[in-house]
């Protein structure tokens, strides 16, 4: 699986407090809310609300900084794993939908919900160089009564899913493993649900045997990091703090469908499992689109940040907000899978370096040829050649005046050293898309600076894959929006540390 920043989404859940306002979703997508504490064993509450404020989900941030060198290693060889995999997965077609492509997790079931339901909820992120990963992670709270799990974000995929007990084969993660046994919501998804077929794949050696039995998945991300397992619906109850006031609120959301693992491999540097963001029916964004609009957004800060600085994740739009309006915005084109799109495409149209457009065919970034995605689990930027081999002989071409080639430096090409240079000259970058928008990036969103601090090297590489990936990494200090419901991606330069 190829590395992802970690994002932490907190869900808290506690009936002892009494004094703050509490909120509760139920399996029909009705939202209460109760000023006086909770009424009853089971905190459901009997006023049904409007329109809410803001909201702000607390998440906590932890671990030591890793080296920058073997960092980028490790993010570098997750990537190259998850290309290939992202690939294979487009090519397979591996989701289906059973003829029925709208079916959605119970949650869903109000999905065409008045406006005035729509709501704002913002978590704080925190970035995996703490642990040495280049992903995102999420605490996040599960089961009735709550327990915490520290989860990856993953805009490349549409399972959310968690370690289970029993586990036969797991890895190793931080905290005790999820125990459906021991939370009263735990709900198993039998094989005549028709959710069940969502989660599907060739390779599936898991099938139903009758009706009744759970339904099995089986879903990959690389070579060594998959998950096998049941599907299940569990509650998730969310902490959240309004942005006017600083008061703590909580939601309880039922029904969330996640995959319960029994069998799971890989690098995810002691996460509990995965929240995928991915545009199916059944990733974390679109089980919560009656509530926010399907749509949510995060702005990344740079990773060589204070660790007490922290990224955003952001569920709905505040269409006041002055940073939603600089966001410009690009069209999200449908992928390659007919029944549920889980990748998010863009359609580049040239690529600009120190104020040159670069003579790459048109015909490279056509979704027919591959197409090139935005990621949250991807670390580098990847572009498919010719595009890659001539975006980087343009900075050779430009950098090599100003600095001398650093030869056959490990884990990244095109590096240079620029010893006794606190601010070196970097040729500009920018991507133009087809509608006529226009991304313009810093340079520190494609070059990093590696040990011995004397060396930069370009944040990109080739792929042997036709399929071209907007990382992470490149995404830092950005408002970047994924307004589904629109078919569009927005971005701005933000301080996201100020957000």
């Amino acid at each position: 699986m190829v590395s992802r920043l970690p994002v932490v989404l907190v869900l808290v859940y506690f009936c002892s407090f009494v004094s703050s306002r509490h909120l509760h979703l139920d399996s029909n997508g009705t939202l209460f809310t109760d000023m006086s504490g909770f009424s009853s064993p089971d905190c459901t509450f009997p006023r049904e609300v409007t329109k809410q404020p803001p909201f702000v989900l607390n998440l906590k941030h932890n671990g030591k900084r890793a080296k920058p060198a073997d960092h980028v290693a490790e993010s570098k060889a997750k990537d190259l794993a998850r290309l290939r995999n992202l690939n294979s997965r487009i090519t397979a077609a591996s989701i289906a939908v059973a003829g029925n492509p709208n079916i959605v997790s119970g949650i869903q079931k109000s999905q065409a919900a008045s406006d005035d339901l729509h709501e704002l909820m913002m978590a704080t992120l925190e970035s995996g160089v703490s642990v040495g990963s280049g992903e995102y992670l999420m605490d996040v709270f599960i089961g009735t009564p709550p327990k915490h799990f520290l989860m990856i974000l993953d805009t490349g995929s549409d399972l959310n899913w968690i370690q289970c007990v029993p586990c036969y084969d797991c890895f190793e993660q931080t905290g005790p493993y999820y125990d459906p046994h021991e939370s009263s919501s735990f709900r198993q998804v039998s094989c005549k649900d028709a959710r069940c077929p969502l989660v599907n794949s060739p390779a599936n050696s898991q099938t139903c045997v009758s009706e009744n039995q759970s339904c099995p998945y089986y879903y990959w991300y690389g070579d060594s990091s998959n998950t096998t397992g049941e599907l299940a619906l569990e509650t998730f109850t969310v902490n959240l703090t309004a942005t006017e006031n600083g008061e703590s609120h909580f939601r309880k959301v039922e029904n969330v469908m996640f995959g319960c693992g029994h069998w799971n491999r890989g690098l995810f540097h002691g996460a509990a499992g995965l929240l995928g963001l991915g545009r199916g029916p059944l990733s974390f964004s679109s089980q919560l689109r009656s509530l926010f609009g399907h749509s949510f957004s995060y702005c990344l800060v740079d990773r060589n940040s204070n660790s007490s600085v922290s990224s955003k994740l952001i569920f709905g739009q505040d269409l006041q907000s002055s940073t939603y309006k600089e966001l410009n915005f690009t069209t999200l084109l449908s992928g390659k899978q007919d029944k549920v799109d889980t990748f998010y495409y863009l359609h580049i149209k040239a690529v600009i370096v120190g104020g040159e457009t670069l003579n790459i065919p048109e015909e490279t970034w056509d979704l027919s040829s591959g197409g090139t995605i935005i990621d949250s689990g991807t670390t580098l930027s990847y572009f498919a050649d010719p595009a890659y081999t001539i975006i980087k002989e343009a900075f050779m071409s430009k950098m090599r005046k100003l600095y001398p080639v650093v030869e056959n430096f490990p884990i990244l090409e095109s590096c240079y050293n620029i010893s006794g240079v606190e601010e070196p000259e970097i040729p500009s970058f920018g991507i133009k898309f087809v509608d006529g928008a226009e991304w313009n990036f810093p340079a520190d969103n494609y070059f990093i600076k590696l040990e011995p601090e004397e060396v930069i090297c370009l944040a990109m590489l080739g792929t042997r894959s036709d399929l071209s990936i907007i990382g992470n990494y490149q995404q830092q200090n950005f408002h970047v929006m994924y307004d589904i419901n629109n078919s569009r991606l927005g971005f701005a330069p933000t301080k996201c540390s100020e957000l």
